[in-house]
């Protein structure tokens, strides 16, 4: 769903990171890579060893959020980021990192 907030189509998608995405500083790197591109939302691990994100924000500035979650961090691997478009949240503040 995109909704109109400020004069810009603002979006939410979620996203399963795998490959060698835990015990590498991923969620960090998401972390700075959100701030980076100007999106809100969170990242977590899953017990499966993948990580899920959620980020919110204009459509270029989600797109360049989701090609740096291809790229991950130096020390992982990334083999596959599966991403949805679900429904916006109206207030969410910023971008954190979830235990």
């Amino acid at each position: 769903m995109v909704t109109a907030h400020r004069g810009k189509d603002i979006i939410r998608i979620h996203a399963t990171v795998s490959g060698l995405v835990q015990g590498v500083g991923y969620r960090y790197f998401a972390y700075r890579a959100a701030r980076a591109a100007g999106v809100t939302g969170w990242v977590r691990n899953l017990w499966s060893g993948d990580v899920e994100v959620e980020a919110q924000g204009s459509r270029s500035a989600v797109a360049a959020f989701i090609s740096q979650l291809k790229v991950g961090p130096r020390w992982g691997h990334v083999d596959r980021v599966v991403v949805d478009e679900i429904d916006v949240y109206p207030h969410e503040p910023d971008f954190h990192v979830e235990n």
